[in-house]
């Protein structure tokens, strides 16, 4: 018989039903795939970073940056509480919206409005999916009685709205500005 984590027989005692495996193995995938996007993003948001021109939106996005290298580190603890290797599952929607952030600035020239908010607006669709993301596997993390993992996931989701709201006061004051240029 294949040994337990201490984490998987707590969520097994403590979720509504127990002989529902699958709910695991979809959290388990979840977090597999949070983990891909995250260390996806670690990747791109450097490209974001050099193809903007404003300053505070450089320092926006470095601070992201930043934020998500922590996130990776968050998710390493998760799969350390879930005795689970930490394994990444590609994640086709953040892989589609990092691919529609690069044509964002391959189609709009630099320095101007239309690719800072472009460059926005494409980070904050990444932050929308995060958001709804981080949502569901803490959902489901309180669901399977994974409290120490719920907490993180939460931090994390914390994070991404706080990124989000940044990046509208950011996109709000350059359309709103009156300078053409960013």
């Amino acid at each position: 018989m294949k040994q337990q984590t201490k984490a998987q027989a707590g969520a097994k005692a403590t979720s509504p039903n127990p002989a529902e495996p699958e709910l695991y193995t979809f959290f388990r995938d979840t977090v597999r795939d949070l983990y891909w996007a995250e260390n996806h993003l670690v990747k791109t948001l450097p490209k974001m970073i050099a193809s903007a021109s404003s300053e505070v939106l450089k320092k926006a996005l470095a601070k992201h940056l930043s934020e998500t290298e922590g996130h990776v580190n968050r998710l390493e603890k998760i799969f350390e509480e879930l005795g689970e290797k930490a394994i990444a599952k590609k994640c086709d929607a953040m892989e589609g919206l990092a691919k529609e952030g690069e044509s964002v600035i391959e189609t709009t020239p630099k320095g101007t409005r239309a690719r800072e908010t472009g460059i926005i607006f494409a980070a904050q669709k990444v932050e929308h999916y995060e958001i709804a993301c981080y949502t569901g596997a803490h959902l489901l993390a309180s669901t399977l009685g994974f409290n120490n993992v719920a907490t993180l996931l939460q931090e994390t989701q914390t994070e991404e709205q706080r990124t989000d709201k940044l990046l509208s006061e950011m996109a709000t004051s350059i359309l709103m500005g009156k300078s053409k240029k960013a």
